[in-house]
């Protein structure tokens, strides 16, 4: 499901997207980290995927959770959303 940028995506196709990466839910371990770099490149998060694997202390650890703090930090630096 590979888009080019994060607005290509509806809110639950992202989260589609990122409960398969929680998952680990492709056919290959190359596939899987495949899927961590595109998560990187359209979210532009500076944490980058640290967002999915070690977030802060307190934040929602869920696909659901990584997905409000990609939308609160890309809001606050008025970038755009989903479609």
């Amino acid at each position: 499901m590979s888009k080019n940028k994060l607005e290509d995506y509806t809110e639950a196709e992202f989260l589609a997207f990122v409960t398969k990466i929680f998952n680990s839910d492709h056919d290959t371990e190359q596939q899987d980290v495949d899927a961590v770099i595109e998560f990187e490149r359209l979210t532009q998060h500076p944490d980058g995927s640290d967002v999915i694997f070690y977030p802060e202390d307190g934040d929602d650890d869920s696909p659901e959770g990584v997905v409000a703090r990609v939308k609160k930090w890309r809001t606050e630096n008025h970038l755009p959303l989903f479609k």
